[in-house]
């Protein structure tokens, strides 16, 4: 479906934005694929990995509307990955995360809907459910946001969906090149936050996989959920070698203990797939479909039941050590 389609990916110097290019390109002859971000630096490392006919780099900040408009002219498909995702840097930053996470994501809704784009996934958070930081909590607007932009087209053809998954194995400022570093200057033991600290655990072809294949499932105004296993964290430390310590640090600011995707408070909303779920939207849609049961690719979901919720302490799914040494070794800094 990408075939000869113009294609924009906010905050696209990313692991993620990065891993996407890399499949698109291997998988598709897309007539342009725009990388719009804000550090000059990173699109220029970029580009020596990436600089086939079919890419463009567009320095901006979708806080900034006019250049987000601008750059969307001509485009089919959106990938909203920009964000300010570090959790202690949102609690002591809150405004620079609500201009980003929040009034970037309307910038976003309202160019492509001036632009006409076909369709627009925002990447969200584990974080959102339940939000109980900062960083969560303006995922959850943005989420709102797009989700309500179904409702804000009128006869214009663009349709919004999330995808919401959890911690990316290898991605920039995540634990396992922090891990990697540590050992690598010497370190004989980790830190750890607490030792019951569980999370979802997804890699990053897994996640790309996973948005591509929602582009061709999306009615517009789900919020797409992959079903992935958790880990512990002191089995995360183990998979580095049986010899290495572990030093408990507490928990940071804005932290929690297990990880929520699907709430039990949107539990009569939330559809059950063979591979995922998806949670409806809490609103009606005056434009649109507002049944969800059955895809666009004819996939068929079913309601879960009452007080169902996803959790990474509870995932009857839990990667084993040697799965985890396994995942340590794809993870990419």
């Amino acid at each position: 479906m990408f075939d000869q389609k113009s294609i924009l990916i906010t905050g696209g110097t990313g692991s993620f934005g990065r891993k996407y290019t890399k499949n698109l390109l291997a998988s598709y002859t897309p007539a342009r694929i725009i990388i719009f971000s804000r550090d000059e630096l990173k699109q220029f490392e970029m580009a020596q990995e990436f600089s086939g006919p079919a890419m463009r780099y567009f320095i901006g900040d979708v806080r900034d509307y006019a250049r987000v408009e601008q750059a969307m002219e001509g485009v089919d498909y959106v990938i909203h990955a920009a964000a300010l995702k570090q959790v202690p840097a949102a609690e002591y930053n809150p405004m620079e995360c609500i201009k980003t996470n929040i009034h970037g994501a309307e910038n976003v809704i309202r160019a492509a809907i001036k632009n006409k784009v076909q369709k627009v996934i925002a990447l969200s958070t584990d974080k959102a459910a339940n939000p109980v930081n900062l960083y969560g909590a303006t995922k959850l607007a943005s989420d709102k946001l797009f989700v309500a932009a179904n409702n804000m087209v009128g006869k214009n053809p663009t349709r919004f969906s999330v995808v919401r998954y959890g911690n990316v194995v290898g991605s920039r400022g995540s634990v396992v090149p922090l891990f990697k570093k540590l050992l690598a200057e010497g370190a004989k033991s980790l830190p750890v936050t607490h030792p019951e600290m569980t999370r979802f655990w997804i890699t990053l072809q897994e996640g790309v996989d996973f948005v591509l294949k929602n582009f061709e499932r999306m009615q517009g105004g789900e919020i797409f959920v992959p079903k992935i296993p958790s880990m512990r964290i002191t089995d995360l430390v183990k998979s580095f070698g049986t010899d290495i310590g572990m030093n408990i640090i507490g928990i940071r600011p804005g932290e929690k203990l297990h990880e929520v995707m699907c709430p039990a408070d949107d539990s009569h909303l939330t559809l059950e797939f063979r591979d995922h779920f998806v949670i409806r939207p809490s609103i009606t849609f005056s434009n649109s479909s507002n049944h969800f049961t059955v895809n666009k690719l004819g996939e068929q979901g079913k309601s879960v039941v009452q007080g169902f919720e996803y959790n990474s302490g509870s995932n009857s799914h839990f990667l084993t050590i040697q799965e985890l040494c396994e995942c340590n070794k794809c993870a990419t800094a």
